[in-house]
């Protein structure tokens, strides 16, 4: 299955002063299971686009679709609870994510939406474990804590476990480590990955961090004013010059290293991702020229 985003447009404060089309014709598959990264300057829709993946947006005009489902059905009963349970699959995480936090036990502020889905106590409880254990908070060290007394990393990480004790089927996380220091956000980094790899979650990651998508993601969306003007895996999208300075973006540190070494007379391969990929270019380039 799938999201579907079939040519949505969306504008902001339509037939008033301030109207501006956020979105423009916007027409995409997310396919279950991948690791999409959507990545664009400031402006460029990533925030709006993924705002209606759960339905917090509707489409000014266009549908999404999530495993079939049109988020925005008005039809009978049927479809209204339809498009619910629908919404309900994807889970959303903003930037800031510690800034939803409100109760005064980190189990309280996990199990908020468990209880509003009408489960029972034993069933809520298994959700907040296992949701704890995802993003690597230990239940009985932490569970009696107040959420405010942890560091910024922690208090990201017992966000994102609200989110997934709803057992979402697709996981949107907006810029998940602004803010955070080097450790937090490595940390972070890795629970993601651990998540998507484990749990079989389907990950939409927005992020100006072209690094971290390029270790993480398996499609890459590269946005501009509304539009979309790339959508394939990191390798090639990389490698599209002229589109990555139309989206505002740098290709990952990595490759723009290698790129300096080439260009300084090296003959090395700069089709690396990461930084284990670009020693292994390097080493093979240093004994392709003293062999």
């Amino acid at each position: 299955m799938s999201i579907e985003i079939k040519n949505v447009t969306y504008t902001y404060m339509p037939k008033t002063p301030f109207e501006r089309t956020a979105l423009k014709d916007v027409d995409l598959v997310i396919e279950e299971g991948s690791f999409t990264a959507i990545a664009g300057h400031t402006g460029s829709g990533k925030s709006t686009l993924v705002q209606h993946l759960n339905g917090l947006l509707e489409p000014t005009s266009g549908q999404v679709l999530v495993d079939g489902v049109d988020l925005n059905g008005k039809g009978s009963k049927s479809e209204k609870l339809a498009a619910r349970d629908a919404r309900r699959k994807v889970g959303m995480v903003f930037q800031y994510a510690e800034h939803q936090l409100f109760e005064e036990t980190i189990f309280a502020d996990i199990a908020f939406a468990p209880r509003n889905l009408g489960l029972g106590e034993e069933d809520v409880e298994a959700r907040v474990k296992e949701a704890m254990s995802l993003v690597g908070l230990g239940y009985e060290e932490f569970k009696d804590k107040s959420p405010f007394q942890l560091s910024g990393g922690q208090m990201r990480r017992v966000a994102i476990a609200g989110i997934l004790a709803m057992q979402p089927k697709y996981l949107v996380l907006d810029e998940p480590t602004a803010g955070l220091d080097a450790a937090g956000k490595n940390k972070l980094i890795q629970e993601i990955l651990q998540l998507h790899e484990k749990k079989h979650i389907t990950m939409i990651f927005v992020s100006h961090n072209m690094d971290d998508i390029a270790c993480l993601a398996d499609k890459v969306l590269f946005m501009n004013q509304g539009r979309v003007l790339l959508y394939d895996t990191p390798a090639r999208a990389f490698q599209a010059k002229d589109t990555l300075q139309e989206a505002g973006l740098c290709p990952p540190q990595i490759m723009s290293f290698l790129e300096d070494l080439r260009d300084a007379g090296i003959p090395v391969d700069t089709n690396a991702l990461t930084v284990e990929e670009g020693i292994a270019n390097i080493m093979k380039a240093v004994k392709g020229k003293n062999g």
